[in-house]
Protein backbone atom coordinates (compact mmCIF):
# COMPACT_ATOMS: atom_id res chain seq x y z
CA UNK A 1 0.00 0.00 0.00
CA UNK A 2 1.30 3.41 -0.71
CA UNK A 3 2.30 5.92 1.73
CA UNK A 4 1.19 9.31 2.66
CA UNK A 5 3.82 12.23 2.30
CA UNK A 6 4.59 13.94 5.05
CA UNK A 7 6.17 17.01 3.81
CA UNK A 8 6.52 18.71 0.17
CA UNK A 9 9.95 19.04 0.38
CA UNK A 10 9.85 14.90 0.32
CA UNK A 11 9.35 15.62 -3.74
CA UNK A 12 11.30 18.27 -4.62
CA UNK A 13 14.58 15.88 -5.74
CA UNK A 14 12.70 13.11 -7.67
CA UNK A 15 12.15 12.69 -11.05
CA UNK A 16 8.94 13.39 -13.13
CA UNK A 17 8.87 9.51 -13.28
CA UNK A 18 9.17 8.70 -9.81
CA UNK A 19 6.63 11.24 -9.21
CA UNK A 20 3.92 10.11 -11.92
CA UNK A 21 4.47 6.46 -10.16
CA UNK A 22 3.98 7.82 -7.38
CA UNK A 23 0.83 9.79 -8.40
CA UNK A 24 -0.60 6.58 -9.51
CA UNK A 25 -0.23 4.39 -7.00
CA UNK A 26 -1.93 6.95 -4.14
CA UNK A 27 -4.67 7.26 -7.01
CA UNK A 28 -4.96 3.25 -6.77
CA UNK A 29 -4.83 3.60 -2.97
CA UNK A 30 -7.91 5.94 -3.17
CA UNK A 31 -9.57 4.43 -5.53
CA UNK A 32 -9.52 1.04 -3.30
CA UNK A 33 -10.44 2.91 -0.21
CA UNK A 34 -13.55 4.29 -1.89
CA UNK A 35 -15.03 0.83 -2.53
CA UNK A 36 -13.96 0.00 1.31
CA UNK A 37 -16.01 3.08 2.30
CA UNK A 38 -19.10 2.11 0.32
CA UNK A 39 -18.81 -1.72 1.69
CA UNK A 40 -18.81 -0.30 5.12
CA UNK A 41 -15.26 -2.32 5.96
CA UNK A 42 -13.16 0.77 6.06
CA UNK A 43 -11.64 1.10 9.79
CA UNK A 44 -9.40 3.83 9.16
CA UNK A 45 -11.54 7.08 7.56
CA UNK A 46 -8.52 9.55 8.13
CA UNK A 47 -6.44 7.53 5.76
CA UNK A 48 -8.35 9.00 2.70
CA UNK A 49 -7.70 12.52 4.05
CA UNK A 50 -3.99 11.70 4.24
CA UNK A 51 -4.29 10.22 0.59
CA UNK A 52 -5.85 13.03 -1.12
CA UNK A 53 -3.70 15.39 0.68
CA UNK A 54 -0.94 13.34 -0.68
CA UNK A 55 -1.94 13.65 -4.17
CA UNK A 56 -2.52 17.00 -3.97
CA UNK A 57 1.44 17.82 -2.79
CA UNK A 58 2.44 15.13 -5.66
CA UNK A 59 0.42 17.35 -8.16
CA UNK A 60 2.22 20.56 -6.69
CA UNK A 61 5.57 19.25 -7.25
CA UNK A 62 4.72 17.85 -10.91
CA UNK A 63 3.51 21.10 -12.02
CA UNK A 64 6.35 23.17 -10.25
CA UNK A 65 8.68 20.75 -12.73
CA UNK A 66 7.10 21.49 -15.46
CA UNK A 67 7.34 25.60 -15.04
CA UNK A 68 10.40 25.20 -14.12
Amino acid sequence: MAEAIKKYEELKGKSQDELNKMLLDLRKEQYNLRFEKANGTLDNTAKMRKIRRSIAKIKTAVNSTKKA
